[in-house]
């Protein structure tokens, strides 16, 4: 059972983690939303606003909830889960969090390229068409353009987007999955991903990750959001409870964040977002929901690495 504090600092995070995204995406809203937000110029480089708050304000809400109820409620430094942990094995779950967004990730676009072939595009006509807008003159195969994209993506894109992803996983991983571990490692990765499905909501019913276009719009978009968090926080909570440590989980959300539009590459048409390519679709996404199933099912997946069970899972 948890302690009253804990219930207190529970309520407190997730105050400050929904408060904060929230007004940010009402914000956004009020501004022109995602679709019709204000063009800024940084650095000479267009950004709507709507993208930046998103990738600022609105992500590092759970991070900075977390910061705030330590202070409030002078929880301190206790359980930070900021040490990076090498030893006893773990290193092989960073490894893993490196590897697996990307894969999964290529698997799923290539399931629903299978189950939908009318929306493969052999020509690479969304590649051909961004060389043409920036004036690229190369004569380079968009298939080896496509393919070093890939790899760059599986490589680099876990450090380069490590901060923002950060503030969602300090946030998710860091504090609230450690806080609902006493319900137990299933229930408490499960709860954690429709929490942070549900964190999503106003900005994808304003047309994040989904358009508006879609069939069931608005309301399929929230649901599959929820579909796709919980089997991701599954393998994220997976990894940073093996771990013993949020960095993992930082370094696979930022992996899956660099590759995500890879399947879009590919496609011709007009796909149902809901479905794929992006893993974000229920089909895009199967790879990254089969694994997770499979960690489930098995009673040892949500104990940290050194411990043995003296019961099973509920």
């Amino acid at each position: 059972m948890q302690s009253k504090i804990e219930k207190k600092r529970l309520l407190l995070f997730l105050g400050f983690a929904f408060g904060i995204s929230w007004l940010t995406a009402l914000v956004i809203y009020l501004t022109g939303g995602i679709q019709n937000s204000p063009i800024l110029s940084l650095g000479g480089t267009p950004v709507s606003l709507a993208y930046l708050l998103v990738a600022t304000a609105y992500m590092f809400g759970p991070m900075i909830a977390n910061i705030l109820t330590r202070l409030i409620t002078r929880e301190g430094k206790a359980g930070l889960l900021l040490e990076p942990k090498f030893d006893h094995g773990r290193w092989v779950f960073w490894l893993l969090a490196w590897l697996l967004p990307g894969v999964f990730t290529i698997l799923g676009a290539a399931v629903f390229f299978l189950l939908f072939p009318a929306h493969f595009d052999p020509e690479l006509g969304a590649i051909t068409q961004q060389l043409e807008a920036v004036g690229s003159t190369t004569s380079a195969s968009p298939w080896l353009i496509l393919a070093s994209q890939a790899i760059q993506a599986m490589l680099m894109a876990p450090l380069l987007n490590a901060i923002p992803t950060f503030g969602e996983e300090f946030g998710w991983r860091g504090y609230l999955q450690p806080k609902l571990m006493p319900l137990g490692g299933r229930k408490a990765v499960l709860l954690t991903g429709v929490i942070w499905g549900v964190w999503h909501w106003p900005v994808i019913l304003m047309g994040y990750n989904y358009g508006l276009d879609y069939f069931g719009a608005p309301f399929l978009g929230p649901l599959a959001m929820v579909w796709f968090t919980v089997a991701l926080a599954v393998i994220f909570g997976w990894l940073s409870l093996k771990a013993q440590s949020v960095w993992p989980a930082v370094v696979g959300h930022g992996a899956l964040n660099g590759i995500a539009g890879i399947g879009i590459l590919l496609a011709k048409g007009n796909p149902s977002s809901l479905l794929g390519p992006a893993p974000t679709g229920v089909i895009g996404g199967l790879a990254i929901s089969l694994f997770a199933l499979i960690l489930l099912v098995n009673p040892k997946s949500f104990t940290p690495k050194e411990e043995q069970p003296s019961i099973i899972d509920e």
